[in-house]
């Protein structure tokens, strides 16, 4: 299957990758348009990870092809990356004692050349995005002070001081409370809306994928299943081949909310 369009932020052809000589992603064809919300979801072993990597350059593709705005990922230097793609990754470990701001920053380095420091611009940069995630507070303090869901929060900031045109997300709000969850969430759609960023996150919430995301991919064994809007999508016998379990799917303020079927305990009574 050959996918072609100008306005695509990424995509992703006939894509293949194994571990160890077993197949993980089977020929795998997405395509996220400019200024889209995509959320991917899939059970665990699914791809869901592997194929984040494979589109940052990070892992190679046994086959297929990766674009990134319309041009294939082998010809983009970490730095041009670094301009265009941000990503907040399932787990990070700061192993030095940086404190808060100083990780921030880190995300303005794509953007400095050489050994320059960070200018003023910079800084100010690095503070609305701390303050969008509600961990400007925590700037003074290191990674190793503050609990998981902050730093996960820390981490989301450092993705948006680079100032990306598309922002890729494994998990991100596994460690928040929900509270966090629907802050970071609400950040991402009014970024998303009002300037134009391509969001695409990987989840287990099915929920907050089908609240938020305008498209929902759903894999299975390294494959797509179904592709569409969250209403499409979100069935319960999609929910059942790709989960193997059994919910009911409700309408509510006109997106799919997702229940596990109740057990039936009428089973063997009188």
């Amino acid at each position: 299957m050959v996918m072609t369009n100008d306005t695509a932020d990424i995509l992703v052809n006939d894509l293949r990758f194994s571990y160890n000589g077993q197949e993980v992603i089977r020929g795998l064809n997405i395509e996220v348009a400019c200024g889209s919300f995509v959320g991917i979801l899939g059970p665990n072993g699914s791809g869901k990870t592997t194929l984040v990597k494979l589109i940052t350059g990070v892992l190679k593709p046994s086959s297929g092809r990766i674009e990134l705005k319309g041009e294939s990922i082998v010809q983009w230097n970490p730095r041009r990356m670094g301009r265009t793609v941000a990503v907040v990754p399932q787990a990070t470990h700061i192993a030095f004692p940086f404190t808060a701001l100083e990780v921030v920053l880190m995300g303005r380095a794509p953007h400095l050349g050489g050994l320059a420091l960070e200018g003023n611009e910079d800084i100010a940069i690095a503070q609305s995005a701390m303050e969008m995630t509600d961990v400007w507070e925590l700037r003074g303090r290191t990674m190793q002070e503050i609990s998981g869901g902050e730093a996960q929060r820390v981490i989301v900031a450092r993705a948006l001081a680079q100032k990306p045109h598309i922002l890729l997300l494994d998990e991100p709000t596994v460690h928040l409370d929900i509270k966090h969850q629907i802050t970071v969430m609400e950040l991402l759609k009014k970024l998303n809306r009002e300037e134009r960023l391509t969001v695409v996150i990987v989840s287990h919430d099915l929920n907050l994928i089908a609240r938020y995301a305008d498209r929902v991919v759903l894999l299975r064994r390294g494959a797509v299943h179904a592709d569409g809007k969250p209403e499409e999508v979100f069935s319960a016998s999609n929910i059942h081949a790709v989960y193997e379990a059994s919910v009911e799917i409700f309408n509510v303020q006109g997106r799919p909310a997702i229940f596990p079927s109740a057990p039936n305990t009428d089973r063997g009574a009188n």
